[in-house]
């Protein structure tokens, strides 16, 4: 597996990276401990060291589960976690108050049995809380040798310059794929300008890039894609010229249209990190496979051209989401 540097401070990870959260939160019911434990292991195996959590997935069962499953390569993989939720309070709440974020590191710590954590993101800005503030509290931890390097997820680019006059933010992550292309506009540039590294989550769309879901796919009554209007039947139906032309590419390329969508991403900068997440072996490894798809100049300009022409329908986020985004 490739590396690659998040950020002008110098994390090294693998250039793909694996979202946990799908093992224990939002795609249904939690993958069986021992499975998830053993699909993280067979990712080390492969050569993945980047590896993303966070307390409010289960919550705090998904930490558990990672820092269990790591815990024989801790010296060899980063560990990602985040801050920022009222886990204990009203649900959806935010917290980055620094006492609250120094709580939260030291119980993360704990459940990923770990001395340090690599990479600690604020989970969503909160706007009572100012930045700066915030970014000084995790400078604390970087101090104490508790945390190694601060993110943010979702920032605006404004909060992204401010925390990072404070403490240097080694990488942002947000939804960024073929399937939402918005952080093209400002932030990259912005992340780009600042020497900070792009870790996209949902880098297949949710699932719907890997061409495996259609109008007359159901999905579990827990899964929070019922809740999203991009996915609505409607839409599915809509949205599926997308699809249909990445599986026209991969056909050309022998390989699958989940390999072209993060191939397309990796080629976009030498400093994005996608991590898809998965709970299959099969869909691991054809993930990880991406890493070895070349696209040229042309082919990168022809999808560009092609994606452009496509009208894509439905937000991604209902409303009390999305205002959690972007300031």
């Amino acid at each position: 597996m490739q590396t690659r540097t998040l950020g002008s401070t110098g994390l090294d990870v693998s250039a793909i990276g694996l979202g946990c959260m799908g093992l224990s939160f939002g795609y249904g019911p939690a993958t069986e401990r021992d499975a998830a434990i053993a699909l993280i292991r067979a990712a080390v195996e492969r050569g993945v060291t980047f590896f993303d959590t966070a307390e409010v997935y289960g919550p705090f069962t998904n930490e558990e589960v990672v820092g269990e499953a790591l815990a024989p390569f801790r010296d060899k993989v980063v560990i990602a976690t985040k801050f920022g939720f009222d886990v204990g309070g009203v649900q959806g709440a935010l917290n980055s108050r620094p006492e609250h974020i120094k709580t939260v590191a030291e119980a993360s710590l704990k459940r990923l049995r770990t001395d340090a954590i690599d990479l600690f993101y604020q989970h969503r800005v909160d706007p009572s809380v100012p930045i700066e503030d915030v970014a000084g509290a995790v400078k604390d931890l970087i101090a104490e040798g508790k945390v190694k390097h601060f993110g943010l997820s979702e920032a605006g680019a404004q909060t992204i310059r401010r925390a990072h006059a404070v403490q240097p933010v080694t990488a942002l992550q947000s939804e960024y794929s073929l399937f939402w292309r918005e952080p093209e506009t400002e932030i990259i540039p912005t992340l780009e300008e600042l020497g900070i590294g792009f870790v996209p989550f949902s880098p297949l769309g949710k699932g719907f890039l890997t061409g495996k879901i259609d109008a007359g796919t159901s999905f579990d009554s827990k899964d929070f894609r019922n809740s999203v209007l991009r996915f609505t039947a409607e839409s599915r139906k809509a949205n599926q010229a997308l699809v249909d032309l990445l599986g026209s590419i991969a056909a050309a390329k022998h390989v699958t249209p989940a390999q072209i969508a993060l191939a397309w991403l990796l080629h976009q900068k030498p400093w994005i990190v996608p991590i898809p997440g998965t709970t299959k072996l099969h869909r691991l490894e054809e993930n990880l496979g991406a890493a070895d798809v070349a696209l040229s100049a042309n082919e990168l300009q022809d999808i560009h051209a092609s994606v452009s022409r496509i009208p894509l329908q439905g937000e991604r986020y209902p409303a009390h989401l999305q205002a959690l985004v972007g300031r």
